[in-house]
């Protein structure tokens, strides 16, 4: 009886321990799935929580974040920053007064009897107290020119002959060279859209016409800027120097892309269906030996490989990289961030005190400021290493030298500034008109943001160049080219 009822006890005992155990295994199973989970979350957390200062995104992406409260009111900005409008000390800016010659008419105010007393004799001065120069429209700012074409009777010939009208004349229709270049001005530097233009027109200029001649008017500036532009295209694969960005353009509900080059003294504008980096080879060519300046992505690391081109990734993109890794909250993550960040930050304290340092000890700490992120940039701290780590180290050892590219060669600059600043423009263009719609609105843009571009980086006036490439065009005249030295 005692050795059955010790068997029960025993059966009972091990199907105990089994469930216990199968118990254990599904809950170890479980707490691997929320582990699991809970770092999906935690990047996805991170993900969400990324803004202009530690990513690419846009510096717009920041008014709306999750750091905001509940009533939509953002975090209060921090306090060094500096205030808006003009800083103390900056030299102020003051227009300069228009000459005489510049003056159209004279407007004198005197007086006729003493202020303080009628009755005392007064003599009129001719010195001048003060003068105000005001500048003001004129009611009707234009002219209109008909031009009329007669004709004649030869009783030799017995039949008639008409006068011809000017060729420049007959190819500017009703607009003449300066109004198409102010309608130009419009649509391209200030944003305009079609009936925004035409609006314009007829409310300010006092001159009705409809969207589809404004339209017309573009694509006759288009075509005069057609050789400068293509001139600006040819010049690109010769180059020592490109920096190189690309943003979205939208038509018809199609995603195209806006592409920016900008060399040293004029930049292009090219938009393509495509983010590859055939648009590199197309433009560029296998044959650039120039030093390419842009962001990390694939399509400028592509086209590197395959031609051998010399790269400068932008080093903010890095910094902003290397800032989320500082904020993610995995604390091996965060060590490893921090580390690298303060690396980065002593080479910059470095060049900042290039003027400080004479030429040996200069480049003795530059070249250490150089190794220590190369040495922190691959981890040495016991594994296994978070995925975050593992792809910047990929990262550096891969591409490291191309974020330092500019230590060694001069005149190249450690960001992707340039290109970004001039693309600008052209996001704020795509915001408010809302792009193009045809292949021939992507040719008008591109040419019109590519005169504003150049003739902006050369300090000339785009009105005054459009104006001259207009009536060259018209008259069948050479078009000025938007180089400096056209040589």
């Amino acid at each position: 009886m005692k050795l059955f009822d010790w068997k029960r006890k025993s059966e009972r005992l091990e199907k105990q321990n089994r469930e216990l155990r199968q118990r254990n295994e599904r809950l170890e199973q479980r707490v691997r799935q929320l582990e699991a989970e809970n770092a999906e979350l935690t990047q996805k957390l991170a993900a969400a929580k990324k803004h202009s200062g530690n990513s690419s995104k846009p510096p717009s992406s920041d008014i709306v974040n999750a750091d905001n409260d509940d009533k939509g009111k953002q975090k209060p900005k921090n306090k060094g920053r500096r205030p808006i409008g003009g800083q103390k000390g900056h030299r102020k800016h003051e227009r300069s007064p228009f000459s005489p010659e510049q003056i159209d008419d004279h407007v004198p105010h005197r007086l006729d009897r003493c202020p303080l007393n009628p009755s005392h004799r007064i003599v009129q001065l001719q010195e001048a107290k003060r003068s105000i120069q005001q500048i003001e429209l004129v009611e009707k700012p234009f002219r209109i020119l008909e031009h009329t074409a007669y004709s004649i009777w030869c009783e030799d010939c017995g039949c008639q002959h008409h006068a011809p009208l000017p060729e420049e004349v007959f190819n500017a229709g009703l607009f003449g060279p300066r109004l198409s270049a102010l309608t130009v001005y419009l649509k391209s530097r200030l944003h305009g859209s079609y009936s925004g233009v035409r609006d314009f027109l007829e409310d300010v200029v006092g001159v009705r016409v409809s969207r589809g001649y404004v339209a017309k008017l573009l694509y006759k500036a288009s075509c005069a800027f057609e050789q400068p532009y293509q001139e600006l295209i040819d010049l690109l694969p010769l180059q020592s120097k490109l920096n190189i960005d690309e943003t979205g353009h939208k038509e018809n509900g199609q995603r195209f892309w806006t592409w920016c080059f900008r060399a040293k003294t004029f930049t292009v504008f090219k938009i393509d269906p495509s983010r590859s980096s055939e648009v590199l080879m197309r433009t560029l060519g296998e044959q650039f030996k120039g030093i390419l300046g842009c962001d990390y992505y694939s399509a400028y690391r592509k086209y590197a490989r395959q031609c051998s081109v010399l790269v400068q990734f932008c080093l903010a993109h890095l910094i902003r990289d290397v800032k989320y890794l500082c904020e993610f909250p995995d604390p091996q993550v965060q060590r490893y961030g921090r580390k690298l960040l303060e690396q980065i930050r002593n080479l910059f304290s470095v060049l900042h005190r290039r003027d400080e340092l004479d030429e040996v000890s200069f480049r003795g700490e530059l070249d250490s400021a150089y190794e220590q992120i190369w040495s922190v940039a691959f981890p040495d701290f016991k594994g296994p290493y978070h995925r975050l780590i593992l792809n910047m180290a990929k990262r550096f050892e891969k591409h490291g030298a191309a974020y330092l590219q500019f230590i060694t060669t001069p005149d190249v600059d450690p960001t992707n500034n340039n290109a970004e600043q001039a693309i600008r423009f052209v996001v704020m263009d795509r915001h408010i008109t809302q792009g193009t719609r045809s292949r021939r609105g992507r040719r008008i843009c591109e040419r019109l943001w590519t005169v504003m571009a150049t003739c902006s980086m050369q300090k000339r006036s785009p009105f005054r160049w459009i104006c001259d490439a207009i009536g060259s065009y018209i008259s069948k005249k050479p078009i000025p080219s938007l180089l400096l030295d056209s040589t």
